[in-house]
């Protein structure tokens, strides 16, 4: 993934995994890889996207908005999944997807499988259509169940204890 061939090849990436796994470390570290390449990289969260996108929308000027997305070579779009997006934020979003779809890349952190979008997006089939457009010939990595941040949470506090016990 760190050569961007996928980026030159115009493909998608999700990073499917739980709270704590590396995505959205991934996610950066690929966007900065395809930057020091030459490509051109906008990363933002899911939510602030679609907040700019609905006020786009409310002062008219969406059509230039979509087109921003659309000319930068990867959009590395994170925490998609953790905030249900209304009917007009997830059909903003879709035009998003619409406008890169095979002429630029996008890369996504989830923290839901594709299954439980159907929370982030409540239409049925808007999600189904976004999940396609993020998967068609695309990369899928999932970075599992297990959170870094807990794991280094509770070995600390095993540590410490064990610090104390000697101490004590």
């Amino acid at each position: 993934m760190a050569t961007c061939e996928w980026v030159r090849k115009h493909q998608p990436l999700c990073l499917i995994g739980d709270s704590g796994t590396g995505k959205s470390h991934l996610l950066i570290a690929l966007g900065t890889e395809a930057a020091m390449a030459g490509f051109k990289v906008k990363y933002t969260l899911a939510a602030k996207l679609v907040n700019e996108l609905v006020e786009a929308a409310d002062e008219k000027v969406l059509t230039k908005t979509i087109a921003r997305y659309g000319r930068v070579d990867l959009l590395c779009l994170d925490e998609l999944g953790y905030m249900e997006l209304d009917r007009r934020g997830a059909e903003l979003l879709f035009q998003v997807l619409t406008e890169r779809e095979e002429t630029n890349s996008i890369a996504i952190a989830s923290n839901e499988s594709f299954s439980g979008w159907t929370k982030t997006f409540t239409e049925p089939r808007l999600c189904a259509a976004i999940v396609d457009r993020l998967t068609y010939g695309g990369n899928i990595i999932e970075t599992g169940t297990e959170s870094y941040r807990l794991a280094q949470t509770t070995r600390a506090q095993a540590e410490a204890a064990a610090a104390n016990t000697a101490a004590g």
